[in-house]
């Protein structure tokens, strides 16, 4: 099996893609079809999940290679057994991938074929017996509650100003910080999704759940100005705004996922010694100070929409550490 020529990171996998033998190519589209129409996984995961099996895809059949080999152009899945699989893993491992990153493709291809076994195209599923790596689990980065608030009330100040892109991220920021829910989660919503009456907003999460969180005065009145001042005033300068749309760009589409994370970076950025963060580090700040508050963590896993409670188990070792850090400052005998 031909060794790549370049570090794993730097190939073009839409490349790798376009010189997989035909067989591989319809089955990796019908493999993608499964995952967005069957699963229902949010667009950003089901360009994770295929990337992953391009990759595998291109060690196995050679894409991409010497300039003067061409690629085996045999069956789709010929040859993928545990041993190619591990072959596969160790030349991500010796071109630098993390630990991480390995647990991520080893899981996506263990997922790729047990649905390749149900559907014929494998006779045995050889990802049953890879082992995943051990990952280290890292603690995510939070905002204390008094950066938090200091982060809100920099927004709230620039909001105050009535331009309708401060009034727009400033409610981000609220609702973010409010609700802890995903990106993603965030710029799905419509207008009609939020119930002021409740005070609740309905969330599609992952894999099509739908779930609802609650949010409290400080979102509710940012929200309210949000739609009263500041998306009316975007309405009536877009040549075609969204309909629906809870928050909009400034073109009037609905908000892109990156056009958060910059509202989010620049937002904390603007606290001193606040940690660097996107969208992802609101989401763990809130998780994290709803159990500093007293919350359990069945009611977290509910408001995050976890899918297990190992998920959020994860932010109890956040508070632990930030108790050994008060008690390492404050205690006599520390």
């Amino acid at each position: 099996m031909a060794a790549r020529k370049m570090p794993e990171s730097r190939i073009d996998l839409r490349l790798v893609r376009a010189g997989l033998p035909s067989a591989a190519g319809e089955l990796l589209d019908e493999y993608e079809r499964h995952l967005r129409l069957e699963r229902g996984l949010s667009e950003h995961t089901v360009r994770a999940y295929v990337g992953d099996i391009v990759s595998l895809l291109g060690f196995l059949h050679g894409v991409p290679n010497d300039n003067d080999r061409k690629p085996d152009n045999r069956a789709a899945l010929e040859g993928l057994d545990t041993a190619s699989l591990r072959a596969w893993l160790a030349e991500l491992h010796a071109h630098g991938a993390s630990r991480t990153t390995l647990a991520r493709r080893s899981a996506a291809a263990r997922t790729f074929t047990a649905w390749a076994r149900r559907q014929g195209a494998l006779d045995s599923d050889p990802g049953a017996r890879l082992v995943a790596p051990r990952t280290h689990r890292t603690l995510p980065a939070v905002l204390r509650t008094d950066e938090a608030g200091e982060v809100l009330k920099a927004s709230g100040a620039g909001a105050a100003q009535l331009d309708p892109e401060a009034l727009r991220d400033h409610a981000v920021l609220e609702l973010l910080y409010a609700t802890g829910v995903r990106v993603s989660e965030l710029c799905g919503l419509d207008v009609g999704d939020v119930d002021f009456g409740s005070r609740v907003v309905r969330v599609l999460g992952k894999g099509g759940k739908e779930r609802v969180v609650p949010f409290g005065v400080p979102a509710d009145k940012a929200l309210r100005r949000w739609l009263d001042e500041g998306r009316r005033a975007m309405v009536a300068t877009a040549s075609k705004a969204h309909p629906a749309a809870l928050f909009l760009g400034i073109r009037g589409g609905r908000l892109d996922p990156r056009a958060v994370r910059r509202v989010v970076h620049d937002a904390v950025d603007s606290v001193p010694g606040a940690a660097d963060m996107g969208p992802h580090g609101l989401r763990h700040t809130a998780a994290t100070h709803l159990l500093e508050g007293g919350a359990d963590l069945r009611s977290v896993q509910e408001l995050l929409g976890h899918a297990t409670l190992a998920t959020t188990q994860l932010y109890t070792h956040v508070t632990v550490e930030r108790l050994k850090a008060i008690h390492d400052r404050a205690h006599p005998r520390a």
